[in-house]
């Protein structure tokens, strides 16, 4: 069953990222956010936080990366507050929320709740946590506030670490 979800993933990832498999491993992470017309709404974020050229660095990094939906979902009037140049500081830390140092795959995701017991805390580069758990064979990221994302597409390898696409924006204590 888990191995049924995770080709699941991967036919999902296709969708999501339409070009960025065919070129996996020759682009970075920013550059597969541009080419997906699901996250243009990320990759506005990801410029007015300055945050391209370290998305671009070396990494790895490992990216949960909400969809335009997810951010279209937040209350009216968040993203666009978010935007502005005076809240810079909160929008990279919500952006930098999404982002774990290093490459966990969804089999090391996996294999990392199933060693801890069905959940596992890991540390995000704002300095955060978020839960990883299992539920019905998909992945949740749980942010600080009780927010759960669900991963609907996973394991976009790129050049500097890779993507899982994950369906809420997450959020780390204010």
């Amino acid at each position: 069953m888990k191995k049924l979800n995770f080709l699941s993933f991967a036919l999902i990832a296709m969708v999501f990222f339409t070009g960025s498999i065919a070129n996996a491993q020759t682009t970075n992470i920013v550059e597969a956010a541009v080419a997906s017309e699901d996250h243009t709404t990320l990759v506005a974020a990801v410029k007015a936080a300055d945050l391209v050229g370290v998305l671009t660095g070396e990494g790895p990094f490992t990216v949960f990366a909400p969809t335009n939906a997810a951010f279209d979902a937040l209350p009216e009037g968040t993203v666009t507050n978010l935007l502005k140049p005076e809240n810079k500081a909160t929008l990279t830390a919500v952006l930098t929320y999404h982002v774990i140092a290093g490459k966990f795959n969804a089999e090391d995701v996996i294999g990392l709740i199933k060693n801890n017991y069905g959940e596992a805390t890991v540390a995000t580069v704002a300095g955060g946590e978020l839960t990883l758990s299992l539920e019905d064979g998909n992945v949740i990221v749980t942010d600080a506030n009780g927010n759960s994302a669900t991963v609907i597409a996973a394991d976009l390898n790129q050049t500097n670490g890779v993507i899982h696409v994950i369906d809420t924006v997450l959020l780390p204590k204010m």
